[in-house]
């Protein structure tokens, strides 16, 4: 759902705003976010009214999960520094990440301005409509996004789910592949091409792109669950749900 807009996977558990099939190699450890979000809550505590402490400790919790506490400290830290974009650009994510998107939309149309656009919060803009199911606007917001940062792999794999979301899978299989073909791309961006090829009838060619990152028992639970999305290929709009197995968008 990298960068301003995390990698998103139209597979998996919700790890983002609405969940990934395969984690980042480099990911920590639970005991290690653990830590991470004792040590920031604590600075948070000492001094609460300090931005850059707080979009860290929300930034924390969300890695471990609390989205409903990150988004909580980030709606403090915005009341207090109503004129500081990155703060609302985390907290307008952390409002998607719990389901809030209209508001949502609201704080990232002020995380940045026409004559200072930035590229992350459009790309997150983007996610936010594609969950509204405006997948033509949202869709327009990428395109921007991209003018910024071309051919960044991140807002091109979010623009490919919204393709695949729309029901316009060849354009969604052509710009998950150029996502794809970044050295260093995200394993999620190629389960997500998996599912778009597979859902065009090649399931072959879907089931070794799935197997290709991951371990074997990774790779045997995702083409499973491929298998599992391709019986369900007639209603692509199962694939939204906000928990559990679903799309994941990355804002």
């Amino acid at each position: 759902m990298a960068s301003g807009c995390q990698n998103a996977s139209l597979l998996g558990n919700n790890n983002n705003t609405t969940g990934s099939i395969a984690q980042p190699a480099a990911a920590k450890s639970e005991a290690d976010r653990r830590r991470e979000a004792d040590t920031w809550g604590a600075r948070y505590r000492a001094d609460p009214g300090d931005a850059a402490t707080a979009l860290a400790y929300a930034q924390a919790l969300r890695a471990g999960g609390q989205r409903t506490q990150a988004a909580s400290v980030l709606e403090q830290a915005s009341l207090q520094h109503p004129r500081d974009t990155a703060l609302l650009g985390a907290y307008g994510r952390a409002l998607a990440d719990v389901g809030k998107f209209e508001q949502a939309l609201d704080v990232l149309n002020r995380a940045h301005s026409p004559d200072q656009p930035d590229w992350r919060v459009l790309s997150a803009q983007g996610a936010v409509l594609d969950q509204l199911g405006r997948h033509q606007e949202a869709q327009r917001y990428y395109a921007s996004a991209l003018k910024i940062r071309p051919d960044d792999p991140s807002v091109l794999s979010n623009l490919g789910l919204s393709y695949a979301l729309a029901k316009d899978l060849k354009n969604a299989e052509v710009t998950l592949r150029r996502a794809a073909a970044f050295a260093g791309a995200d394993p999620r961006v190629r389960q997500n091409l998996a599912l778009v090829v597979g859902l065009q009838g090649r399931f072959a060619e879907a089931e070794n792109i799935a197997r290709a990152d991951l371990p074997s028992e990774e790779a045997a639970a995702n083409v499973a669950y491929l298998r599992q999305m391709l019986a369900q290929q007639d209603d692509l709009r199962s694939l939204t749900r906000p928990n559990g197995p679903g799309p994941a968008r990355g804002t």
